[in-house]
């Protein structure tokens, strides 16, 4: 192992369904990067016409949700009333913060085209201070994102701080999220204002410090050392991570908290009905898993 690297992830795959998953975080032997306790690379999967995703209203407490699209489209409806596409490039942060139910479907016209869907889902845990705040959802397009050319990396800055940008999405507590491609024979400096930082592989290989890692590969960097990302062929990639987390978390199910009453309360309240329905999708949800 380079000294530029803490350990290498190799996601587990999972079949949600209709499609397949690569979850890189929670680890075994890492549980969090910075604030993000979530990273799910979805896809790419093919949809032949009249096919789709619904994943059915649900629950989320304790953090907010980020989907990142490469290809494809997703229709968001949430509690609050929110109805919105989610398509390449843009950023739509919900913030679950004491409680939102949110659905995610594939829309009517996209459905009867067929399509591909292909991106990165990712949870950041909010601070204990902000676990129980108001819930929200912000749409940010792709146009209002600052991007960063360095040395052959082309990146968006998704949320947070990063290369003397910053996101205008809300964030919670230092953090960066990037998301880009390299071209053949780049050559970057990863940014090193922040102490937990990660490079994940979308498509392609690419050599952190003199490692080479590859497609679907999450590489934890160490702190505090200067970290330079290179790519012989070129690739896509993410850059997550921040300031360490305030303290452990618990996961159970899609809820997030730093106390297990916290979790606890919110089961309850699923079982019972107690959360708010989300507008125009109110006939189903997923219920309450046993155990």
């Amino acid at each position: 192992m380079t000294d530029a690297i803490e350990l290498v992830i190799s996601p587990r795959k999972r079949d949600i369904g209709s499609f397949e998953v690569r979850r890189a975080l929670p680890y075994a032997k890492r549980r969090t990067v910075g604030p993000f306790i979530f990273f799910d690379h979805v896809g790419p999967a093919t949809f032949a016409p009249g096919d789709g995703i619904d994943v059915r209203p649900h629950p989320h407490i304790g953090l907010a949700t980020v989907t990142f699209l490469f290809d494809g489209e997703i229709h968001h409806r949430d509690s609050l009333g929110f109805h919105q596409p989610i398509r390449p490039g843009d950023v739509n942060w919900m913030t679950a913060g004491r409680g939102i139910v949110h659905s995610e479907r594939t829309g009517l016209e996209t459905r009867a085209s067929g399509h591909t869907l292909h991106g990165i889902q990712t949870w950041i845990a909010l601070p204990t201070g902000d676990e129980e705040t108001e819930p929200g959802f912000y749409h940010h397009p792709k146009e209002s994102l600052p991007k960063v050319e360095r040395d052959g990396a082309s990146l968006l800055l998704i949320a947070g701080a990063a290369y003397g940008e910053t996101s205008p999405v809300k964030v919670f507590s230092p953090m960066f999220y990037l998301g880009g491609t390299l071209s053949a024979g780049a050559d970057f400096a990863v940014t090193d204002e922040h102490e937990e930082r990660a490079v994940y592989v979308v498509d392609g290989a690419v050599t952190v410090g003199d490692q080479l890692i590859e497609e679907g590969e999450m590489a934890v960097l160490t702190p505090s050392v200067s970290v330079r990302v290179g790519s012989d062929t070129g690739a896509r990639i993410m850059l997550a991570g921040g300031a360490p987390l305030d303290g452990e978390r618990l996961i159970w199910w899609n809820l997030v908290a730093s106390d297990q009453a916290l979790i606890d309360r919110a089961k309850q309240e699923w079982k019972n009905g107690v959360f708010s329905k989300v507008r125009d999708d109110e006939d189903e949800f997923i219920p309450l898993p046993e155990g």
